[in-house]
């Protein structure tokens, strides 16, 4: 049997199986304790059921060619778009679907089962377009947002710096104003559809040091002096590309700028608690269709005369699995309705949630590799690209010791 035959037949035939049941109530697929559906409204059960469904047939049957070939899948994304997850918590006069935050941890939740890269980059764009949308003035709102929202455009997010990466106020990229125009100098690292995507949301140093002198330019694809470095080879997120974002005297209207000068960072940030969130929730995604995967192979592989599901070992790794996924599941949604409701401890709650899910849901993908044996390190089985793609959620986003410090430094302040 051809390797190219197996990868579009065996993996995303068994991955579908595990998928398709999600998406209705009466399969045993979500008839159990791990249902991701427990507690929603029912509108939240119908717009978590089409994304379940669109991940099912959209997503999981090209998800190891994706991977494979290192394809952004834009059209795929597009369609997406039409049933509303370009700008999920934009405002719906700009184009956007205006949920909660809640509403969209559970749509990428659902996402993620079909393709943990694709979504994470998804949700990646959706952060870009809430920050315009919140930070940007009218003008800047109906410019960006609507082409955003239908995903006609792709949008990336620019802080990480060669040399500036937990430590993101230390950044270096300058902007000289001058006149109606900035000047960019600089570069930025490890960007998500970097040269692929046509918006780029970048943070740049337009006064002093610290985080005080940070500005939020928009910068389009296309404007003189913007380049972008090679695409990088990755170990995971191979669905979508990443480079280098280089600006050599880049020229940007003043009109570009999302708020004041010097509001750059905390813009940022605020990008990245609902990031977080989101990040989370792709992890969420992963690990969930990773028990269901270990669930069917318990089932259907035999040792010792017997299933494995009868050995009481593997058993007990599988109720510690599915118990790491609900309460990383209901931590996140916990995080996700206090930064909507903007409780004063939203931002650590969204460290919390992040730090925690993301751990978690490594640990649980891992284990289902373990749990396939050797067929789960062969690139034929969906588990071990849900094991690549979510290690890197350890990192992006806030690596999870700067989660632990924002976690500490908020009990010991108290």
């Amino acid at each position: 049997m051809a390797v190219g035959f197996r990868l579009g037949s065996l993996f995303s035939r068994s991955l579908r199986n595990v998928l398709s049941g999600m998406s209705t109530t009466s399969s045993r697929g979500i008839t159990s304790v791990i249902d991701p559906s427990i507690g929603l409204s029912e509108e939240q059960k119908e717009f978590q059921k089409v994304a379940f469904d669109f991940a099912s047939k959209e997503m999981a049957p090209n998800m190891a060619q994706w991977d494979e070939k290192e394809i952004f899948p834009v059209e795929t994304m597009r369609k997406a778009a039409q049933l509303g997850f370009g700008g999920i918590y934009t405002h719906p006069e700009v184009g956007g679907s205006g949920l909660s935050r809640l509403d969209t941890s559970i749509i990428f939740e659902a996402l993620s089962t079909g393709c943990v890269s694709t979504t994470a980059y998804m949700s990646i764009h959706n952060m870009c377009v809430w920050m315009i949308d919140t930070f940007g003035n009218d003008e800047q709102r109906h410019r960006f947002c609507p082409s955003l929202c239908s995903m006609e455009k792709f949008a990336s997010y620019c802080l990480t710096e060669p040399g500036s990466g937990s430590d993101a106020a230390s950044l270096l990229t300058s902007a000289k104003r001058d006149g109606d125009h900035y000047i960019l100098n600089g570069s930025k690292a490890f960007i998500s559809g970097g040269g692929d995507t046509d918006v780029y949301v970048v943070m740049c140093r337009t006064g002093g040091s610290g985080s005080r002198g940070i500005s939020c330019l928009v910068v389009e694809k296309g404007t003189p002096g913007l380049s972008f470095g090679k695409k990088e080879k990755k170990v995971g997120w191979n669905s979508q590309p990443t480079r280098a974002v280089i600006f050599e005297d880049c020229v940007v209207p003043v009109t570009n700028r999302l708020g004041e000068e010097g509001q750059g960072f905390g813009i940022a940030m605020k990008g990245l608690n609902g990031g977080r969130i989101n990040i989370a929730s792709c992890s969420l995604g992963a690990a969930h269709a990773s028990v269901l995967l270990s669930r069917e192979h318990l089932s259907v592989r035999k040792q010792f005369g017997e299933p494995l599901a009868n050995n009481q070992y593997l058993q007990f790794r599988l109720a510690e699995m599915a118990t790491q996924l609900v309460t990383a599941r209901l931590i996140v949604r916990h995080a996700a309705q206090a930064l909507q409701e903007g409780h004063r401890d939203a931002a650590t709650l969204c460290a919390m949630a992040k730090l925690y899910a993301t751990d978690e849901c490594f640990k649980i993908c891992n284990q289902a590799l373990q749990m396939h044996g050797g067929y789960g390190y062969l690139k034929d089985y969906a588990v071990q690209q849900f094991v690549r793609d979510i290690r890197v959620h350890q990192i992006l986003e806030g690596t999870n010791e700067v989660m632990r410090m924002i976690v500490s430094r908020n009990i010991l302040q108290g």
